[in-house]
C-alpha cells in the first residue's frame, strides 16, 4: 500500500501556488509517492497539481476530486490533458458529483440524476483521455469531437469518487478506481471493494485502484485530537453521501474513521487499511496541537 498526503480538503486562506509546489518538491525529497489536492473553493486543483507536477520529476499528482457539473466533460478532458503534457505524464484526474448543497445551493446547477449524469460524463471524458474521439448523444451530455493534445499522456489515470452502490458500479466500468473519503476500513473492505471490484470485473477491466483519503495525526493525546477533528471536520459529517458511509462503519462522525494515536496505533490503522484492500492511502495533516503536522509527516516517511 503506498502513502500519500492529500491537501485542500480544509479551508486554508494561506494557500497559494508556490506553496504546492514547495509541498510537492518536500514529498518528493521524502520519497514520497503522491500528492493529492481537493478541489474546493480554493485554487483549481487541475492547474495546481499540474504546475506541482512540473517542478517534480517522480512524484504523481492528482486532484482527489474535481467536481463535474461546472465542466463540460469535453473542457475537463482537455484540461487534463494539458496537465498530463505538464506533469510529464504523472497527473491522475480524480472526479466526482460534489454534493446537493454545492451544486444547487451554491453554483445553480441541477443536481437531479447524480449516478446517471456521472455515467453519461464519462462516456465523453474518458475516451478523450484515452485519445479517442468522444461520439456521444445522451440526455444530459452531448459530444461529437477528438481533440489535439499530443503531447500528453495516453491514457490519463481516471478516478471517480464512488459511495453509492449506482456510482461504484459506474466506477468499476469507466474508470480506473476510485477515490474515498469519510469511508471506514470495514465499509471499504465489505462494501467498497467487492461492489467496485464486482462491475470491473463484469466489464472485463482490471482491478480497480482504491485510493481513500483519511485525517492522520500522531499523537499521545487521542481524546483530545478526535475533539479538535470533530470541530475541523463537522460539515463532512453532515453531507448525506459521507452521512450514509460513516452509518455503515457505525461511526458517530468523521473524527471516528480519522487515524489518531500513538505509532502503535497508526501502524495499525494503515495495516487495517492494507487488509481492507486499500492501494493508496492519502493523508491529511491536522495541525491539532503544535508541531502535531510536521511529526505526523515524518512518522508517514518512515513507514514509506
Amino acid at each position: 500500500m503506498r502513502i500519500g498526503i492529500m491537501t485542500g480538503a480544509i479551508p486554508d486562506p494561506a494557500a497559494s501556488i508556490d506553496g504546492f509546489i514547495a509541498l510537492a518538491k518536500d514529498l518528493e525529497a521524502r520519497g514520497f509517492p503522491s500528492l493529492w489536492l481537493a478541489n474546493t473553493r480554493g485554487h483549481d486543483a487541475v492547474t495546481a497539481m499540474a504546475m506541482a507536477g512540473r517542478e517534480t520529476e517522480q512524484l504523481e499528482v492528482g486532484t482527489a476530486v474535481t467536481p463535474i457539473q461546472p465542466r463540460h466533460p469535453t473542457a475537463l478532458a482537455q484540461q487534463a490533458l494539458s496537465a498530463s503534457v505538464l506533469a510529464r505524464g504523472r497527473f491522475t484526474l480524480g472526479v466526482g458529483l460534489s454534493h446537493k448543497v454545492v451544486i444547487e445551493d451554491t453554483l445553480g446547477l441541477s443536481y437531479a440524476q447524480p449516478a446517471k449524469t456521472m455515467r453519461e460524463y464519462l462516456e465523453i471524458l474518458a475516451p478523450l483521455l484515452r485519445g479517442e474521439g468522444a461520439a456521444f448523444k445522451g440526455d444530459l451530455y452531448r459530444s461529437k469531437i477528438a481533440l489535439e493534445v499530443n503531447d500528453a499522456a495516453r491514457p490519463v489515470p481516471l478516478l471517480v469518487a464512488a459511495l453509492g452502490p449506482l456510482m461504484l458500479r459506474v466506477a468499476g466500468t469507466q474508470a480506473d478506481g476510485t477515490a474515498l473519503w469519510m469511508t471506514g476500513p470495514r465499509t471499504i473492505a465489505e462494501y467498497i471493494v467487492p461492489t467496485i471490484a464486482a462491475a470491473a470485473g463484469e466489464a472485463g477491466r482490471p482491478a480497480p485502484r482504491i485510493v481513500a483519503g483519511f485525517p492522520v495525526v500522531l499523537t499521545s493525546d487521542v481524546e483530545g485530537t478526535r475533539a479538535k477533528i470533530a470541530g475541523i471536520l463537522a460539515v463532512y459529517g453532515q453531507l448525506p453521501s459521507y452521512r450514509a458511509m460513516l452509518d455503515r462503519e457505525g461511526a458517530a462522525g468523521p473524527a471516528d474513521v480519522a487515524l489518531v494515536g500513538d505509532e502503535a496505533a497508526l501502524d495499525e490503522a494503515l495495516t487495517r487499511l492494507r487488509a481492507a484492500g486499500v492501494d493508496d492511502t492519502i493523508a491529511v495533516l491536522l495541525e491539532t496541537e503544535a508541531g502535531a503536522r510536521q511529526r505526523t509527516l515524518e512518522f508517514l516517511q518512515s513507514r514509506l
